[in-house]
């Protein structure tokens, strides 16, 4: 039987050495809380419709939770992280991560509640070990093509993960536990194959708790629609730049306006955007560097915290205006943004930059598994949101991007183009191993 998480539903145990603190609390308990708060975070999002204005009660994204706390401290660092509206995730995913039983095991130790997959994380797991020599073999042997055969290993890592996530996903009753899929990079820009491979990935996998997962390029907003349209739920990559994220909203709203004229059931379908943080410093502090003022040199490591803010704003405003308050009286819920490539690259800049700088409400954080290894070590245990002042200022700084004469358009058309090329490349270099296997 895969291993799960359906047999840790009545206590913890601890590990001599491990980084954890006090006793974790029971599985069950804490979905149980998590399914409980979330009705609660959701009215401080969008507002209770009598009047109450949205992100204020209690505060701007903020919100004091007592059940994730043993004598008076958080049970462990990334559950003090989740308990203030940040679902935790693991942007890493392998054979032996499933066999070894390690997923489920950060599930219970670390609040682990989804995990993301790509072309690049797939490459490295198929190519960068032996574990799926036999499995290779035998696809191998039964003469399928080198494509379907890299897309059954990734459907059988998919899979087993969607299983153990599911009691995370019927604990939140579908709010939490997703795994996600990328469809071929190679399509981002034909908007019907992409449409197409969904479908098949969806077919596939055959799990309820399964993201599929496409690119915002200009192609990507059509599929986004038509996808949700179908009650696919859809996790957006590759997100840059915060007019192209207000096209992934309107994608996401006109879809569920579409499946609702179908008769569809929009509780049934789900979605996150997926804006991609640290790669926005990179590119801009090499073209700040090369600035080289003082106003310039001011902005260096500060612009990706401020883009993801800026895109909260967003998500804010348009997820509690009267448009989406008439999906959610027919079980449509908010698309959450969703922070991806959190790992700092630069060595100056702080390992928890990414994440402890962009604490709020109805988000998700997915993480390598070093970057969550090092939050549950030293991250702040009791992380505070980022308030609408930040949001403010975030938007500012941005605007002094073309003051010291850096270009935010171009900086976000190239971090998309890199985006593609990237995963283009990681794609075919898994298809070159599976064939010289």
């Amino acid at each position: 039987m895969e291993t799960g998480i359906d047999h840790l539903v009545t206590g913890v145990t601890q590990g001599t050495g491990d980084h954890l603190g006090s006793a974790i609390m029971p599985v069950e308990t804490w979905f149980r809380y998590q399914d409980s708060e979330w009705h609660d975070r959701r009215r401080r999002l969008v507002g209770d419709h009598t009047g109450q204005e949205p992100g204020r009660s209690r505060g701007f994204g903020h919100h004091t939770p007592t059940d994730p706390y043993h004598g008076g401290m958080p049970i462990s660092n990334l559950h003090g992280l989740a308990a203030a509206g940040v679902s935790v995730w693991s942007d890493q995913i392998s054979k032996k991560m499933l066999e070894s039983g390690e997923l489920a095991r950060r599930v219970e130790r670390d609040a682990v509640t989804g995990v993301t997959s790509n072309p690049t994380i797939f490459a490295g797991a198929i190519g960068g070990s032996d574990d799926y020599d036999t499995d290779l073999q035998d696809l191998k042997s039964a003469g399928l093509p080198t494509e379907e055969i890299a897309k059954t290993l990734m459907a059988g890592d998919i899979k087993r993960a969607c299983d153990v996530l599911a009691p995370v996903y019927n604990a939140t009753g579908g709010r939490d536990g997703f795994v996600s899929v990328e469809v071929s990079p190679t399509l981002a820009n034909d908007t019907e194959a992409t449409i197409a491979e969904a479908r098949d990935w969806v077919k596939q996998i055959d799990r309820d708790n399964l993201f599929v997962k496409v690119p915002a390029t200009a192609e990507g907003i059509p599929a986004i629609r038509a996808l949700i349209g179908e009650g696919i739920s859809v996790n957006v990559t590759l997100i840059f730049s915060l007019q192209r994220y207000g096209e992934v909203i309107d994608a996401y709203l006109d879809g569920l306006e579409d499946l609702h004229e179908m008769g569809g059931d929009l509780s049934s379908v789900f979605s996150v955007a997926s804006f991609f943080v640290s790669r926005f410093d990179t590119e801009a502090d090499q073209r700040l560097d090369a600035v080289g003022s003082n106003d310039a040199d001011d902005l260096k490591g500060k612009l990706a915290v401020a883009n993801a803010r800026a895109a909260y704003g967003l998500f804010l405003e348009a997820f509690s205006d009267g448009r989406f308050a008439s999906l959610t009286d027919q079980g449509g819920r908010p698309q959450k943004p969703l922070w991806a490539s959190t790992s700092t690259k630069n060595p100056a800049y702080s390992d928890l930059l990414y994440v402890e700088s962009l604490v709020a409400n109805d988000t998700v954080n997915t993480m390598p598994l070093e970057t969550i290894d090092a939050y549950q070590d030293h991250g702040d245990p009791e992380p505070a949101s980022f308030d609408a002042v930040d949001i403010v200022r975030a938007n500012d700084q941005l605007d002094k991007m073309a003051d010291v004469g850096v270009d935010y358009d171009d900086v976000v058309a190239t971090l998309e183009r890199e985006g593609v090329e990237k995963f283009t490349a990681s794609w075919l270099e898994l298809l070159e191993q599976v064939e010289r296997a």
